[in-house]
């Protein structure tokens, strides 16, 4: 997320779940997922028409790599934040997930261990909603 990156504050719908299988293995939710491939990067360039939007390489524009060395995207949750009807610089990259060791900020991520984000994914659905305040 770019701009002042922070966390959006409000009332959020989850959308899917985008994993790496060859880390994760299987898992089990009852919301769509998608298994994050070399690939794949989400768009975080308010110049590109795919602003806030998963797209795959190549890719001409500013785009966050969803396939990373570290492990804090072996699970995400995409956060409906500036999805619908996308507005530009208001803000794109919303997830949760795993943290790093020692619990560093994100850029405006909400960041949870492995065990529980293992756990959630599997009590989550598609009318959960993630209060930020």
């Amino acid at each position: 997320m770019e701009g002042d990156l922070k966390t959006p504050k409000g009332s959020f719908n989850l959308e899917y779940i985008l994993y790496r299988k060859d880390r994760i293995g299987q898992i089990k939710t009852s919301l769509k997922k998608k298994i994050i491939r070399r690939n794949m990067v989400w768009c975080d360039d308010p110049l590109s028409k795919y602003y806030n939007q998963l797209v795959k390489l190549p890719f001409k524009f500013s785009a966050e790599k969803l396939f990373r060395k570290d492990n804090s995207y072996d699970v995400i949750i995409v956060v409906n934040f500036n999805r619908k009807k996308i507005k530009k610089n208001k803000g794109s990259a919303i997830f949760i997930h795993l943290a790093k060791k020692n619990y560093k900020p994100t850029k405006g991520c909400v960041a949870i261990s492995k065990p529980f984000m293992l756990s959630l994914i599997s009590l989550i659905n598609k009318k959960t909603k993630i209060i930020i305040r």
